[in-house]
């Protein structure tokens, strides 16, 4: 049983999209060059898409987590300080240089830029054909689900190495915000539990082989 209801979660998303804009353009850029960037030979690509998720989920601990979100949900504080640390871990990745891209027409390669053209392109698509509308609708970039998805979609496409820690708080998020998805009925998310349960098993089983994924 939820703390909230359905009415509820969307006037959240309502008063953050409208109080927000025009971020969602910015994260929609951001996310469209994440994309691109891992068919761009050289070293500096993968510190550029690790900054823009690590971006992507601290923009959403602090803004949407902590500053809206926490208004209808005090679980939110705790989703809040996850989404930081995956964010600080990302923005170290970047730092580090411990991302690589290497994409070529594999099965996990494949699988990465489907969830990743999910995230952008039919997550606020199918939103929309079940009345999930602009501002009352969760959007690319700004909101926790399609940057969970699109972050296991860029890992996928990653280069050997993925760090085990990296995997740890989006596959929390997928079960919490997958599982949630079917209670709010926002049916663009249930792709989130899938994404998780796909990548996730993916990404460590290439790690333990030590090969790309």
């Amino acid at each position: 049983m939820l703390p909230f209801t359905h009415a509820q979660f969307l006037d959240v998303f309502r008063d953050y999209n409208l109080a927000i804009w025009p971020v969602q353009v910015v994260a929609l850029v951001l996310g469209l060059a994440a994309l691109a960037l891992p068919f761009v030979r050289g070293a500096a690509a993968g510190r550029i898409v690790a900054a823009i998720l690590a971006l992507m989920w601290l923009w959403n601990g602090v803004v949407y987590h902590g500053l809206f979100f926490t208004g209808i949900n005090k679980a939110a504080w705790l989703f809040a300080g996850l989404f930081v640390i995956e964010g600080l871990l990302l923005a170290e990745a970047s730092h580090a240089g411990r991302l690589s891209f290497r994409p070529k027409a594999r099965a996990a390669g494949l699988a990465g830029l489907g969830f990743a053209l999910y995230a952008i392109v039919l997550y606020p698509l199918i939103g929309r054909m079940f009345g999930l509308t602009w501002p009352a609708a969760p959007m690319f970039g700004t909101a926790p689900c399609p940057v969970t998805i699109f972050t296991f979609g860029l890992l996928l496409m990653a280069g050997p190495g993925v760090p085990r820690r990296l995997l740890i708080i989006p596959a929390v998020w997928a079960a919490i915000g997958g599982s949630a998805a079917f209670l709010l009925a926002v049916p663009q998310d249930w792709m989130l539990l899938a994404s998780g349960l796909v990548a996730v098993p993916w990404l460590l089983v290439a790690q333990r082989g030590g090969k790309a994924p």
